[in-house]
């Protein structure tokens, strides 16, 4: 890493490190957007029921959770690069079995059974990512790191989609899993070729061995003592709830409501992510600007127009252009809230406090993508996603009423209502 003066610094690119760590990444992302569009549209192929990919979403939402109470006392244990390459051979594996069982005949109940074991993995990964991501670069470049990074696999996410849509309508959905259960192996390699550095020495507060609860609740009770991070859980808790099934909805609408094909799945996705690209973008300058408060309430808000938007919209061009502030939006509000844990909690803290973070307000997502599909085929997609949208307005609303609203920008540490937590020990003692 770099060691001249902060304004004579090489720019991230051109760190070794980050730039390997960042490929590694892509890959992933490359193959988890032809996951993203290909595993609703095999239920939907198999099945034609978008309350069944709501299930599937909720299984594996469920299980994604569950792994999210562990996989930060793990990441806080153990070498953070080594859970990643695991986690992602594990996703080779069972990813891999999909289209050689669909050789023989499909089979929705394999998905029922790799698609949460996958999600497991992939919690214990983006939480070991996302620590990691401190122990690439220094402190004041992470939210820079972290919208390099969510550009980056945004970027990929854009041609993810489109191709996606292309290999499934010429070979079949399965044969696009079978392209993300690659793009894990080529995650892996990259992997093995960064290190991570060790923790600076004021944030290696030695880790005692407790129960994995015990360890949890320390991160737990983290969260809890900051007055802004308490405020966030609760209300991304709402928000997860009205969105986790969002991705299910628009793929039932956009071929079930205006006779869209695979291809036009993948197309509204690829072109709808450049919504992710323009997000990661401007982040920080927006954070540096406006301070955390306002960029994180503003995000969510434009988040409620345009989910409500989506629900009426008749032409796939309008769905498209929303779906794209949508994300663009919701990656403002999602680098702002991940940087600024990164930048407040103690490094031995830090897998616990993500993992804490995570679990809690993803806990009402598996429930609200079952609720949320089948009300879709129910009532159709323009009630629920105009409740939907209403909904995540309120959740903005209600950041107005927290400390979220006075959280300033730069040093996050500084900011009202972030100073130092009191003290909790290693294990939560």
């Amino acid at each position: 890493m770099s060691t001249e003066p902060r304004g004579g610094r090489a720019p991230l690119w051109r760190d070794r490190a980050f730039g390997t760590y960042c490929i590694a990444q892509t890959l992933s992302a490359a193959g988890n957007a032809f996951a993203y569009l290909a595993v609703p549209l095999l239920v939907l192929e198999a099945t034609g029921s978008v309350a069944q990919m709501g299930l599937l979403t909720a299984v594996a939402g469920a299980a994604s959770v569950a792994a999210g109470i562990f996989g930060g006392v793990l990441v806080d244990r153990y070498d953070r690069r080594r859970l990643m390459i695991v986690a992602d051979l594990v996703r080779l594996v069972l990813f891999g079995l999909v289209p050689l069982v669909w050789l023989v005949s499909p089979q929705v109940w394999l998905l029922f059974v790799v698609l949460p074991i996958c999600a497991a993995a992939g919690m214990l990964f983006q939480v070991a990512a996302v620590t990691a991501v401190r122990n690439l670069v220094d402190a004041d470049r992470i939210t820079e790191a972290n919208g390099r990074l969510q550009a980056t696999f945004a970027a990929t996410a854009v041609l993810g989609p489109l191709l996606a849509g292309v290999v499934s309508a010429r070979f079949g959905p399965a044969v696009a899993i079978a392209v993300n259960a690659v793009s894990f192996a080529l995650s892996a390699v990259g992997l093995r070729l960064i290190r991570l550095r060790t923790a600076q020495p004021a944030d290696t507060t030695p880790m005692a061995r407790e129960r994995p609860l015990v360890e949890f609740l320390a991160g737990a009770r983290f969260l809890w003592r900051q007055p802004v991070l308490r405020a966030l859980t609760a209300l991304l808790s709402v928000f997860i709830f009205l969105t986790y099934g969002f991705t299910d909805v628009l793929i039932y609408h956009v071929t079930h409501d205006l006779g869209g094909t695979e291809g036009t799945v993948g197309t509204v996705l690829g072109l709808a992510a450049l919504g992710t690209v323009a997000g990661a973008l401007l982040v920080a300058p927006l954070r540096r600007r406006r301070g955390f408060g306002a960029t994180w309430i503003g995000a969510h808000a434009i988040c409620g127009f345009a989910v409500a938007g989506v629900g009426v919209a008749t032409t796939v061009p309008t769905v498209t252009a929303l779906t794209a502030v949508y994300l663009c939006c919701l990656s403002v509000g999602g680098i702002c809230s991940m940087s600024l844990r990164q930048e407040i909690t103690p490094d031995h803290l830090l897998g616990r406090v993500t993992s804490a973070f995570w679990s809690t307000h993803y806990a009402l997502g598996p429930a609200g993508a079952a609720i949320l599909t089948w009300a879709a085929g129910r009532y159709g997609v323009p009630t629920v996603a105009l409740v939907a949208g209403v909904g995540c307005l309120l959740v903005a609303v209600g950041g107005l009423f927290t400390p979220i609203r006075r959280a300033g920008a730069e040093p996050a540490s500084t900011a009202p209502g972030l100073g130092p937590a009191p003290a909790v020990g290693a294990t939560g003692g």
